[in-house]
């Protein structure tokens, strides 16, 4: 009885298997109305449907790319969840943007070596105050007035006169001082590369700073000091 339920089941299976060929076989078509392998690749890659109408962000893709970033810029992605685009000037914005990762890009290693050296005679004006306890203390002393008063000169020397002239329409890039000891200009790729390295790491740098700057503000360690106080959690947090 065993066997004969065996022989059953497996002429049932291969009744199946030939029905199923033969339903196949009716719906193939003949040998000359396949599409050629080029026609097959064009549908593969045609552009997916959408949920909404219109473009999406490369950076942001549930949101509509923003109509006056046309990726005409060096390190535009699109990006704009504000919206800032459709009522500034984008070579402001882009001056605004490099001149902040420029400062930003100083104040990150500033922040980085006031923990690994001491600079001669820095000890005897201020001891051994970091971060923001330096800068307390350098505005005490009168350092940081003479900064802002220098820096706040050559700015208006110099930065001012530049964004006036690049908003007046001249060929003058945001960010460009003229500042250029590694002759990176003379080749148009290695421009290209060079300020888009610049861009990602000012905008990084300015992540970094305020990262430090509120780390600093909560255990009371500079980022250097902190790593190496890593393994002593029992009392992460010095006295303030």
């Amino acid at each position: 009885l065993r066997k004969g339920t065996e022989s059953t089941g497996r002429m049932l299976r291969q009744i199946i298997a030939l029905c199923a060929a033969a339903s196949a076989a009716a719906f193939a078509p003949g040998a000359g109305v396949l599409p050629k392998a080029g026609v097959r690749a064009a549908t593969a890659t045609s552009p997916r449907m959408a949920v909404f109408p219109g473009s999406f962000s490369d950076s942001v893709p549930f949101l509509k790319q923003p109509t006056n970033l046309d990726g005409t810029l060096v390190g535009d992605v699109g990006f704009d969840p504000l919206g800032f685009s459709n009522f500034l000037d984008l070579r402001w914005a882009r001056e605004a943007e490099i001149k902040h990762g420029r400062v930003a890009m100083l104040a990150a290693t500033g922040m980085i070596v006031q923990d690994l050296y001491v600079f001669p005679g820095f000890k005897d004006e201020f001891g051994s105050a970091a971060m923001l306890k330096l800068h307390e203390k350098a505005v005490l002393q009168g350092s940081m007035q003479q900064l802002l008063v220098w820096l706040g000169l050559l700015e208006i020397i110099s930065g001012v006169p530049a964004i006036i002239q690049t908003l007046n329409g001249s060929d003058r890039q945001p960010g460009d001082f003229g500042f250029d000891p590694l002759n990176c200009s003379q080749n148009p790729d290695t421009l290209a590369r060079r300020q888009l390295t610049e861009l990602k790491n000012g905008r990084l740098a300015m992540i970094a700073v305020g990262g430090m700057v509120h780390h600093y503000l909560l255990v009371g360690r500079g980022p250097i000091e902190f790593i190496q106080n890593i393994p002593n959690f029992k009392d992460p947090l010095p006295p303030f």
